[in-house]
């Protein structure tokens, strides 16, 4: 072979095992870099966790069972205790709702919870539920303003809240626009008509809706604009059968009712009233008309609470099974002595005391320990 082809060759050789070595160190300072950070690499970033239709429920499944016409299951959820059971029962969808503001603190409406305690409970939640889609509410104040604010707002909710998905109330012209710039940040959004809570002060309290003609017509003209958006399903709250049955026949997306009847695609409930554990004032005496509760934990609640009052007051608790740590006799002699070193003559005369009469209510019999206080 030629001398002048052995030359760019052998260059060749080189550039490339120069290549290679630069890849190599390169490897090696990005894998510095993430032993550097203080958290593991897989949690730097926040927001949802990638859609595994395997591990979690996403749009497409939902779409699915929409076009198989399966019901589609939604229940509210606020901490990570809630979550963890609606993801034990195989709930579809996940709501984190700004119904927090009534169940968990208290307030006589959904408007006065704020957007970092929602954020709060969204974080909570995804901790728990791993399984069902999850969504988190837009409270009130939060993308009203502008579209460029609801985007803003709808992105915290994602990547600090850890949701899968947005939802907002109403259907006006600039919740229309509010909806369909979510949808065009790249966010899922889930709409919300008819009785809307954040309105109460437009619709003169918790009034239902679709009750006259034009009522009515509206609740499918919003649906209508809402799917127009971008929306993936829209929330049909207290309004007449019928109507959510026009509503849903109307829609190619699936409607999930709440006090709407059973045409609707899904159905989703709170998840303090279903279990009847709801004690807050303005549900305590009526359940809602349209809440269906499958337990009455808060009566289970409140009588374990009342039995632990007793017991304790009582002295039934703790008894010697929930009293389970035990120090033998050769460290209490040892502590004992202690005791009486730092002068504190009286705490050691009652460690005696008692150390016999927990080894008597034990079954054991009582050591006797030679000392003198």
């Amino acid at each position: 072979m030629p001398l002048t082809h052995i030359k760019p060759l052998a260059l060749t050789r080189n550039y490339t095992m120069s290549l290679l070595l630069r890849g190599q160190k390169a490897r090696c300072f990005l894998s510095h870099l993430r032993c550097m950070s203080n958290v593991p690499e897989n949690s730097v970033y926040g927001g949802p966790k990638p859609q595994n239709p395997n591990q979690r429920v996403t749009l497409t499944h939902l779409r699915q069972k929409h076009k198989k016409r399966d019901p589609i299951t939604v229940v509210t959820a606020y901490d990570y205790p809630s979550a963890v059971h609606l993801d034990t029962a195989g709930i579809d969808v996940c709501l984190v709702g700004d119904s927090a503001s009534m169940v968990v603190h208290g307030h006589d409406t959904t408007l006065p919870i704020s957007l970092d305690e929602m954020l709060v409970h969204c974080r909570a939640v995804a901790r728990g539920a791993k399984s069902p889609l999850l969504v988190g509410d837009l409270p009130f104040g939060t993308y009203e303003s502008s579209a460029n604010q609801a985007v803003d707002t709808a992105v915290r909710v994602l990547k600090e809240g850890g949701m899968d998905a947005i939802k907002l109330e109403g259907g006006s012209p600039s919740r229309i626009t509010a909806a369909k710039a979510i949808v065009e940040a790249g966010i899922a959004v889930m709409g919300h008509v008819g009785l809307t809570p954040q309105a109460i002060s437009v619709l003169g309290g918790f009034r239902p809706q679709g009750k006259n003609i034009a009522s009515a017509v509206k609740v499918v003209e919003t649906a209508l604009a809402l799917q127009e958006a971008g929306c993936f399903s829209v929330v049909l709250e207290c309004v007449p059968a019928p109507v959510a049955a026009a509503t849903t026949a109307a829609l190619q997306i699936p409607t999930i009712g709440i006090g709407a009847g059973p045409f609707c695609s899904g159905q989703v409930l709170v998840y303090h009233d279903l279990l009847g554990m709801m004690q807050h004032p303005h549900h305590a005496k009526v359940t809602p008309k349209f809440c269906k509760q499958y337990a009455h934990v808060g009566d289970v609640i409140n009588k374990a609470l009342l039995e632990y009052k007793e017991e304790v007051t009582s002295g039934l608790f703790p008894g010697p099974s929930h009293s389970p740590y035990k120090i033998s006799n050769k460290d209490f002699s040892g502590f004992f002595n202690e005791l009486q070193k730092l002068g504190l003559d009286k705490a050691a005369s009652a460690a005696a005391d008692k150390i016999d009469t927990a080894k008597s209510a034990d079954g054991e019999s009582p050591a006797r320990l030679n000392m003198a206080v």
